[in-house]
């Protein structure tokens, strides 16, 4: 008998999201001003210039990098999480290529799989869906917890804050029930933690791996982190993760057999990026000037904002159907992402960027008030 075909990988996937917004890309692209694309949140800022210095001075690298990183990077990575995190000497840390594909295979690195539940948020990033799915996991989100039972094989729980695309901000009192939680079941919690330091108004975003949270004690818990949005480092795939070192251990462990290696002139790059702040904050100060000019004009406009006191987005409404509103915006030659991508919990919301240059703001704005 003829062997059966083999199943594309593909088949169990969703939808990719941003292919179901292309006829809503069409028509913001024949507005007279042209489109102002509001819907990916992908830096359209310079990369900094002390950034590009130190990956062109690292240009000559014939060999293979570590997987680990080199020890300067690691140390630049832990100093960096001891400032920003407010974490206890003692965890691992592990670069990245970028933070999306730590995401997306965060569960089979760690061993997940059938019979196995991943917890995700229940309005979240697409990714950790797509990550649980890849592992062979059932995916479960949190707002669905009630009807796990006590036989649930709980592995992995996945929490966000500042959150993508809410940009709520989950009080450390939280974060600590969540870790606490998952301890009791011998899970793990992974925290995407890439808009921390993008803060607005009074909100104040914490780590899993302060000392408010996981005390001196970071087993069962790792932190997800960027330079992407941080440093406009999109184009360089430059990500990290820390926390327990036995996990990150493992994770080492797989990855060298992986061959997933961060280049040598990306970790130069990281090195210096993570070692400057006046360049964060220049870039915070251009997205809050952004982030002001667009929440006025969708406020004048009728919508509602929720949340959006961190990160890179506004979580925008107009109390009906996400792609109505999407089809609304476009016909202004504006486009968002529709909240549906990010959930069942999102279909009435979407989700508005601030990545997008001073003139492509403005002019949204501008059609907004007319």
């Amino acid at each position: 008998m003829p062997a059966a075909a083999a199943r594309p990988v593909s088949a169990g996937l969703p939808d990719f999201p941003w292919d179901l917004l292309e006829p809503a890309k069409a028509i913001a692209a024949a507005h007279p001003g042209g489109i102002v694309d509001l819907s990916v949140g992908t830096p359209v800022d310079p990369v900094p210039a002390l950034v590009r210095d130190a990956l062109a001075a690292a240009a000559d690298a014939p060999g293979y990098p570590l997987t680990a990183g080199t020890a300067v990077l690691r140390q630049a990575i832990t100093d960096w999480v001891l400032r920003a995190c407010g974490a206890r000497p003692g965890f691992g840390v592990l670069p990245t290529i970028g933070s999306k594909e730590l995401v997306a295979w965060l569960p089979t690195l760690l061993g997940i799989g059938p019979g196995d539940v991943v917890v995700i948020p229940s309005v979240c990033y697409p990714t950790y869906e797509v990550g649980a799915r890849l592992a062979g996991a059932t995916v479960m989100r949190s707002d669905s917890l009630t009807a796990l039972g006590p036989t649930g094989r709980v592995r992995l729980v996945w929490v966000n804050s500042p959150a993508n695309p809410t940009g709520r901000v989950l009080p450390p009192a939280h974060l600590r029930k969540v870790v606490d939680w998952a301890r009791e079941r011998g899970a793990v919690v992974a925290s995407d933690e890439c808009y921390l330091t993008l803060p607005w108004e009074d909100a104040t975003p914490v780590s899993a791996l302060s000392s408010e949270v996981c005390g001196d004690d970071t087993t069962g818990v790792l932190a997800v982190h960027s330079l992407s949005k941080r440093s406009n480092l999109a184009g360089y795939r430059a990500g990290f993760v820390a926390g327990d070192p036995a996990l990150v251990g493992e994770l080492l462990a797989v990855r060298k057999h992986a061959g997933m290696l961060v280049p040598a002139p990306v970790q130069a790059a990281m090195v210096a990026a993570l070692g400057d702040e006046d360049h964060v904050a220049r870039q915070r100060s251009r997205y809050a000037a952004r982030r002001e000019i667009l929440r006025s004009a969708l406020t004048a406009a009728g919508f509602e904002i929720s949340h959006s006191e961190a990160g890179l987005y506004l979580w925008a409404t107009r109390g009906e159907d996400c792609w109505s509103t999407v089809d609304w915006l476009a016909r202004r030659g504006v486009l968002v992402a529709p909240g549906a991508f990010y959930g069942a919990a999102g279909e009435r919301h979407v989700r508005v960027a601030l990545t997008a240059t001073d003139e492509r703001v403005a002019a949204a704005a501008d059609r907004l008030k007319r």
